[in-house]
């Protein structure tokens, strides 16, 4: 009796740990674009009218998070209009083995006083993934920041 509770117990364990491994590293499809919008879908239209994406590329990359020393495949940025306010989301696709290379390297790189006056305290960036999809979030206002990161762990 004891024998098959245990193989039960190492089995039921074994699914879970099969369960939380599998959904980590579930890749998210679809465009960027497509993806930002509905990351930003909770944030009031006045703001989103002054937001802007901009593709990154290897020339611009070190713009949005501090390094040029990244690969990726695609990658988009979504800033405000004007540099008065602290707002870049930054979203990369990058290749599976190297997500928390990026992820680091963003965290140690990144500026989040970036813009003239105003900037984001570094306890409040936000650089996580879902799959080999990263995202950098540097946000001032609580609210968005909060809401765009629950929408990326809703994706």
């Amino acid at each position: 009796m004891k024998i098959f509770k245990k193989v039960i117990a190492f089995a039921f364990l074994g699914v879970m740990l099969f369960s939380i491994i599998g959904c980590g590293k579930k890749n998210v499809e679809g465009s960027l674009e497509d993806i930002m919008t509905t990351l930003q879908a909770n944030i009031d239209s006045e703001m989103l009218s002054r937001l802007e994406n901009h593709e990154i590329t290897s020339e611009n990359i070190s713009h949005y998070v501090g390094t040029d020393d990244i690969k990726f495949t695609e990658g988009i940025a979504s800033e405000h209009l004007t540099g008065s306010v602290a707002y870049s989301v930054v979203l990369l696709r990058v290749d599976d083995n190297d997500v928390e290379n990026v992820k680091t390297k963003i965290k140690e790189n990144i500026d989040p006083r970036k813009w003239i006056c105003v900037g984001v305290e570094p306890e409040n960036v936000i650089i996580k993934n879902k799959g080999n999809l990263v995202i950098a979030i540097v946000v001032e206002n609580e609210e968005f920041r909060n809401s765009i990161s629950t929408a990326f762990d809703n994706l």
